[in-house]
């Protein structure tokens, strides 16, 4: 690779997604919830660009050296499940927080929903969750993430994975895989930092989120170099993401009280929940010599 094929993929990466982000909040479109949602999923490309851009600039091919490889094994698995398998562990740091309790009538969504929701709707909303089985809702929910994880999301999430884990992680691979992990998860948190401080994931707190997200990314990244490398491919990291977008909502509508800073998977709770599946990797990891993070 070029010594400043670096510059070029995250010039091109940051170019693209900030300029949408931009777009949003110049034109006040931020506002519409499709178009915002929109627009978001389309920014997260924004890597995928970068990346194809930075291989075809050194003249390299791009599926193959990036990972773009369908050929799913156990890891696969692993990365579509395990995002919901960590929710009840956000959940009970989540209890953790002063002032914050257990709410098995999905009071805790009507809580979160309450600020952007006119009160009819919201009463509406109260009145259909109410009239639902909370088992029923609870299986539905948990299907519905199921399959957006390993479909639309992943398709979604692919677009990032494609620059973090494809080119980024074959980049930086002489730097072993906790240096990697962390140094990407850096890059990667930084990159959202227009989008947060215009109220994505951290509505209630736009500035403290920036670091907050760093912070998420970085304990996050080494998860995904995981299912990345022993998946065989940047598609297994693209199902883990768009798997975690997917049952993001688990840690926090079951709880009432709390803020985007403290409870969820993005917030502190979350943080302490990934601290823990970190550590545990890495004595896992230690214990078999190094077998699971290297290549």
């Amino acid at each position: 690779m070029k010594k400043n094929g670096l510059w070029v993929q995250l010039g091109v990466t940051c170019a693209f997604s900030w300029s949408l982000w931009a777009m949003l909040a110049l034109t006040g479109l931020d506002a519409n919830v499709v178009v915002r949602t929109v627009v978001v999923a389309v920014s997260m490309f924004g890597p995928a660009l970068g990346a194809v851009v930075a291989q075809r600039r050194a003249g390299e091919a791009i599926a193959e050296p990036l990972g773009v490889v369908m050929k799913p094994n156990r890891w696969w698995l692993v990365a579509w499940l395990l995002p919901l398998a960590l929710q009840p562990l956000v959940l009970v740091f989540g209890l953790m927080v002063p002032g914050v309790e257990w709410s098995p009538d999905f009071g805790g969504l009507l809580e979160r929903l309450g600020p952007s929701l006119p009160p009819d709707k919201l009463a509406e909303a109260k009145q259909q969750l109410e009239a639902l089985p909370r088992a029923g809702m609870m299986a539905l929910m948990v299907g519905q993430a199921l399959i957006a994880g390993i479909s639309i999301n992943a398709m979604a999430a692919f677009g990032e994975e494609l620059g973090w884990r494809g080119w980024l992680s074959r980049h930086f691979a002489a730097l072993g895989f906790w240096r990697r992990s962390g140094l990407i998860g850096v890059l990667w948190g930084l990159w959202h930092a227009p989008i947060i401080l215009q109220g994505h994931n951290y509505p209630q707190h736009p500035v403290a989120g920036v670091p907050m997200m760093v912070v998420f990314c970085v304990l996050l990244a080494p998860l995904h170099e995981l299912v990345r490398l022993r998946g065989g491919s940047v598609w297994a990291a693209a199902v883990l993401h768009g798997s975690i977008n997917a049952s993001a909502g688990f840690g926090i509508i079951l709880l009432r009280g709390g803020d985007d800073l403290t409870v969820g998977v993005t917030g502190l709770a979350g943080l302490a929940a990934l601290a823990l599946v970190n550590g545990a990797l890495f004595i896992v990891d230690r214990a078999r010599g190094g077998a699971l993070t290297s290549a």
